[in-house]
C-alpha cells in the first residue's frame, strides 16, 4: 500500500482522465466522499527484503497491462522482487478467483451490475462472496457487510457501507488507486447517443443524426 504510487499512474498512464481514489467507491457515488473517514490501518508494513510477488492483470483493458508495468517499478523500488503475469481475461479470470496470485490489478465496476454497493462489497469482500479475488476472510468484514445490507434505505444505510469499505481497507485486501473516467466524443449532429458507463453501447433504437 504504501509504495504504491496513484498520482503517477493517474498522470503517466491514464494522462490526467482519472480520479485519485479515497476508497473504493468513487465519484460516482458522490455521498461516500461526504461520509468517508480516515482508515486506521492495525498492522504496521514491514521491510519487503526482496520478498517476491506476482502481480496479475489482464489484456483485454488497454491500460492495464501499462499501469502493472508501472506498479512493478514501484514495488521493486520499495524492495520487493516483482513477477508479471499477463493474459486475457478469460484466460486469466479462474487463477484469480483461485488466489493463485499475490495482488491483481483490476478495473471493476462498482454498483454498475446491481446499483447497490452493498451488494458489490459483499460479492467482492465478503467470506463467501461470489468476486472474492482477495482471498478475504475476516469476521469482522463480514459482520460489517451484513450490517450494510440488513440497514434501509437512506443515510443510515449510506453510513453502514461506509463502515464496512473501512473494515475491508484496514485489511489491506485491496488497495484503492484510482478512479476512471469514461470519455465519449459525439458529432454535434448526432442526436441521442447511449452514455453507458460499462461503454458496451453507443448507438440505439433513438439514435439518429440531425
Amino acid at each position: 500500500r504504501r509504495a504504491v504510487d496513484a498520482r503517477a499512474l493517474v498522470t503517466g498512464v491514464y494522462e490526467g482522465r482519472a480520479d485519485l481514489a479515497d476508497g473504493l467507491l468513487g465519484p460516482a457515488l458522490p455521498w461516500a466522499a461526504e461520509l468517508r473517514r480516515p482508515v486506521r490501518h492495525p498492522v504496521a508494513p514491514a521491510a519487503p527484503r526482496g520478498t517476491t510477488v506476482t502481480l496479475g492483470t489482464f489484456t483485454d483493458r488497454a491500460e492495464l497491462p501499462e499501469a502493472a508495468q508501472l506498479l512493478q517499478q514501484q514495488l521493486r523500488k520499495a524492495g520487493f522482487t516483482v513477477e508479471l503475469d499477463i493474459r486475457e481475461y478469460a484466460h486469466i479470470e479462474a487463477d484469480a478467483l483461485a488466489g493463485k496470485f499475490d495482488a491483481f490489478v483490476l478495473s471493476r465496476a462498482t454498483v454498475l451490475d446491481s446499483g447497490d454497493p452493498a451488494a458489490y462489497l459483499y460479492s467482492d469482500f465478503a467470506t463467501d462472496g461470489s468476486f472474492n479475488i482477495s482471498q478475504l476472510a475476516a469476521p469482522a468484514v463480514d459482520r460489517a457487510l451484513a450490517t450494510a445490507a440488513g440497514t434501509p434505505a437512506g443515510d443510515a444505510r449510506r453510513r453502514a457501507v461506509l463502515a464496512a469499505e473501512a473494515a475491508v481497507l484496514a485489511t489491506d485486501a485491496a488497495v484503492p488507486m484510482l478512479h476512471e473516467r469514461v470519455i465519449q466524443g459525439e458529432a454535434p449532429h448526432v442526436v441521442d447517443a447511449a452514455h453507458d458507463p460499462r461503454e458496451r453501447e453507443l448507438i440505439t433504437a433513438r439514435t439518429h443524426l440531425r
